[in-house]
């Protein structure tokens, strides 16, 4: 599936997010970090930067670890939720050098508020296109980070939060020279 770029970006997003928590030790426990993050991610619009802004933050990746592993009527429910509570708008913007893109809310909403309906309208183009399955979690045994599967032939298993694929090859080869 081919995914609009404002689409790719904001599922990528989601995956960024949530990632902060998987691994050793949380990347979003500062002002900070989310600072950082936001940077990272080309995050606009008003902020507080307040405690309750970074927990409000914080609190979006179990909201998104849950839309991503869900099924689909489940998924459907989750941004439904989403869009309903910020009373999202959609309208076509331009601004910073990106070209027509869809948003929801207004440059001034919280900021949880942004991404969260910024995340939920993606995932809404991931389920009408029949693609949720592109939404994953890394296979290795001891990771839960999330992945976005971009490949023609949905093949990604593995995120690139660290080297879980070289370890998950590793495993496995030992586990056949074992047997044989």
């Amino acid at each position: 599936m081919h995914f609009a770029p404002d689409t790719l970006l904001s599922l990528r997003t989601a995956v960024h997010l949530v990632n902060t928590a998987a691994g050793p030790g949380d990347q979003l426990r500062t002002m900070a970090d989310l600072d950082h993050f936001l940077q990272q991610e080309d995050f606009t619009g008003s902020r507080t930067r307040t405690v309750g802004e970074l927990r409000e933050v914080r609190h979006l990746r179990t909201v998104f670890r849950t839309l991503w592993t869900a099924d689909e009527d489940r998924a459907v429910e989750l941004v439904n939720n989403i869009l309903r509570n910020a009373r999202a708008l959609p309208q076509l913007v331009k601004h910073d050098g990106w070209d027509y893109h869809l948003h929801a809310t207004t440059p001034e909403a919280p900021l949880a508020e942004r991404i969260a309906v910024e995340i939920a309208l993606a995932v809404l183009d991931v389920i009408r296109g029949g693609e949720l399955e592109r939404l994953r979690v890394c296979a290795a045994q001891d990771c839960e980070a999330l992945l976005l599967d971009e490949s023609r032939n949905r093949s990604k298993r593995f995120c690139s939060t660290g080297n879980c694929a070289n370890r998950e090859h590793v495993r496995a080869y030992r586990e056949r020279r074992a047997r044989a």
